[in-house]
């Protein structure tokens, strides 16, 4: 049987916010088509945890897509750099850090956009947030707003006037906020994975920067943390 829902392609790494977001597209009736981007990323944990994710949730359809930009490097998650640990909020909150992959997010969103385009969709769904975030530039609503613009006008769907959107229904929530709003719309967070340096047996180390984040978001909502951290 066919569906009749809309589709969405959902930018799902097997973290937290995308996860999240996830759930949201589901919650507002889109027919969900999971995007993973295997990156030359220091790990694969996060990729299983997006699968996890993606059949928890029942995305009709979940892709894993290789995009090496470890070709690159220039970041500590797609080269052998050391991984910030223990830094405190206004550190992070001061510089743009190691971890920020060069253009990833403009890289990601514009496979995003081809397969819309192949699906029939204009909605493209993305877990970004201003706040309590490592401050990155490519998770800001002036990024989204202009990358809208441009599939706008680079895109046979966006010139024939069908208005491609993405959609940011995190960008303006903290932690605590996307933890409840998960948690209220079935997010197992025990199946997802936000560590940047995990162990090989996908323990959260708890002293990177998303860790830090992620811990301070459930201290915050009041939630005991379900997800597996190293012993130290």
């Amino acid at each position: 049987m066919t569906s009749t829902k809309p589709k969405a392609v959902v930018l799902l790494s097997g973290g937290l916010d995308s996860s999240t977001t996830l759930a949201v597209a589901r919650h507002q009736g889109y027919e969900l088509y999971a995007l993973t981007f295997r990156y030359g990323q220091r790990h694969q944990i996060e990729i299983e945890a997006a699968a996890r994710i993606a059949g928890h949730l029942q995305a009709t359809r979940h892709k894993i897509v290789d995009v090496d930009l470890s070709t690159f490097g220039g970041s500590a998650l797609t080269a052998p750099l050391e991984i910030p640990k223990d830094r405190d909020l206004q550190e992070m909150a001061t510089h743009i850090p190691i971890t920020y992959v060069p253009a990833r997010n403009i890289i990601f969103l514009s496979l995003a956009l081809a397969w819309a385009e192949v699906l029939g969709t204009s909605d493209i769904f993305l877990g970004v947030n201003v706040l309590d975030y490592s401050g990155y530039p490519d998770c800001r609503p002036e990024f989204i707003n202009a990358f809208e613009q441009m599939a706008n006008l680079g895109t046979k769907t966006g010139v024939e006037g069908h208005g491609l959107k993405i959609h940011t229904p995190l960008i303006s929530l903290n932690k605590a906020q996307i933890i409840k709003l998960g948690l209220a719309m079935g997010v197992d967070f025990a199946l997802t994975c936000t560590c940047y340096d995990p162990s090989t047996q996908g323990e959260a180390c708890g002293k990177c920067d998303a860790c830090l984040l992620r811990l301070k978001g459930f201290a915050e909502a009041g939630i005991k943390d379900p997800g597996k951290y190293q012993k130290l």
